[in-house]
């Protein structure tokens, strides 16, 4: 008997930094965090490319974002809402 495991994707919030691909967006995500020894707030961001069907996303758009099967060499997101 064949078990299938589903699992719960990763999902990210951002915003667009860069629209200028066919079917990709460039989404900057920014994440904080305690410094383990000051204890000081630290913001550290990411870019995440991400496939796309609807070409009316623009620049400074918030948008979540879905981790996916590698649809490219930098891509392996999907834009889930806008």
């Amino acid at each position: 008997m064949e078990r299938s495991i589903t699992r719960a994707r990763k999902t990210r919030e951002g915003v667009v930094v860069s629209n200028k691909m066919q079917k990709t967006v460039t989404v900057r995500v920014e994440r904080t965090f305690k410094h383990p020894q000051f204890e000081k707030m630290i913001s550290r961001a990411k870019k995440y490319y991400a496939h796309t069907e609807n070409p009316n996303i623009q620049v400074g758009q918030r948008v979540k974002i879905e981790e996916t099967r590698p649809l490219s060499k930098l891509k392996c997101w999907r834009v889930i809402e806008t």
